[in-house]
């Protein structure tokens, strides 16, 4: 599932990614990685250290 490979793309950049570069760097569409980053921020198991940029929680 897409929500699992954006949390690991996260991961492993190791530092905060816009959704575009997430995109690119999972190989997934824009539209699916927002789908599966809400279903992150839902959970609270992504946080946002400035505007538009993400990482997951335990960095």
């Amino acid at each position: 599932m897409s929500v699992e490979k954006v949390l690991e793309t996260m991961k492993a950049a190791g530092k905060p990614l816009k959704a575009g570069e997430i995109a690119d760097a999972a190989g997934l569409g824009k539209k699916e990685v927002d789908k599966a980053m809400k279903v992150l921020k839902e959970q609270e198991a992504i946080v946002s250290p400035k505007r538009c940029y993400w990482q997951p929680k335990s960095i």
